[in-house]
């Protein structure tokens, strides 16, 4: 798989990544075994680009990443994330970005992956009662002490990114990136662009929604949090779905799947853009590798872009998004 360049600071990853956050959190299904072999089957198609965060499990996320990547750890980039403190019973305690902190939960995430430094290291959240430059300064302390190699942000606006970047070069910002969440074409793109910054995609499938695989609500496992998600409920869900059936049409013509569509639209807004598609599956896992030799026209392009523009998906990517874009 190519190689691309995330931001100007000197770190390569694998056009496509993996998300490993459904391995451990959120989703039900699934089984240590199947995650393992799933991240070797990744590394198998040239992916060594791996995403992960304490918050998943909590915790148990990154212990299993450390595991599956540890005999591959000279060939791979493993990037996590901090910010969202969450209990040990997964009960949220709040977001947190004090400098203390920062240093706690790094060494905590570097015995979890029983590594000696992290790739790419992120604020998750950004806290608002604690200045950001106080966060990334810290954050900056790590990677002078050769504990953190690159640093990022997820979630944050334009103006955070800027002044997060003023105090040590960020490489890369997280955001949710899809066809039915588009936001970050509003402003973030130009920022990030201006300032040689890369952008990571995480749910570039829209939580799954956009495989085409989710006809009804009752496809979903008890316990798995997209139930409570805005988009999934009630009107807002039929109505989405009418979106996904205009990919899954694109999808016929082309002869490929809604996924790999919706994945190709990503790959195709540029090669700054790296999306973190997560499975806990083979089978998808190649599909959406798979999704790098799906071709789009500029009139597929404007197509999807039609169909998707902001105001034709319907809800909110959160329950709540309170701590969203501050």
């Amino acid at each position: 798989m190519n190689k691309v360049k995330l931001g100007s600071q000197g770190l390569n990853v694998s056009r496509i990544g993996l998300g490993c956050m459904g391995m451990s959190d959120f989703y039900k299904g699934g089984s240590e075994k199947e995650s393992l072999d799933t991240i070797d089957r990744a590394i198998d198609l040239g992916i060594n680009f791996f995403d992960t965060a304490d918050m998943y499990g909590p915790f148990k996320n990154e212990i299993l990443v450390g595991k599956a990547l540890q005999k591959y750890r000279d060939r791979v980039v493993i990037a996590t994330k901090f910010g969202n403190e969450r209990a040990e019973d997964g009960s949220f305690i709040r977001i947190n970005g004090s400098p203390d902190y920062v240093r706690s939960a790094c060494e905590n995430s570097l015995q979890r992956l029983n590594i000696d430094y992290i790739d790419l290291y992120y604020i998750h959240r950004v806290d608002t009662t604690v200045p950001i430059e106080e966060t990334v300064m810290a954050m900056s302390d790590l990677v002078k002490e050769g504990k953190v190699k690159y640093i990022g942000i997820s979630e944050a606006s334009s103006e955070t990114i800027k002044k997060a970047h003023s105090v040590h070069p960020l490489t890369a910002v997280q955001s949710e990136y899809s066809l039915w969440s588009r936001d970050p074409e509003e402003n973030i793109f130009d920022t990030i662009r201006e300032l040689g910054i890369g952008f990571v995609a995480y749910s570039p499938l829209g939580r799954g929604f956009l495989t085409g695989k989710i006809k009804n609500i009752d496809d979903l496992e008890d316990g798995d949090f997209r139930k409570y998600n805005p988009r999934f409920q009630g009107d807002n869900f039929q109505e989405n779905l009418l979106l996904v059936s205009k990919v899954e049409d694109l999808a016929e013509r082309l002869g490929a799947i809604p996924s790999q569509i919706a994945l190709a639209w990503v790959l195709h807004q540029g090669d700054d853009i790296v999306p973190i598609p997560g499975t806990k599956h083979i089978k998808y896992l190649e599909e959406n590798v798979n999704a790098l030799n799906v071709n789009l026209s500029h009139e597929d392009l404007e197509f999807l872009n039609k169909v998707f523009e902001k105001d034709n998906v319907k809800g909110n990517r959160y329950p709540d998004m309170s701590t969203v874009n501050k």
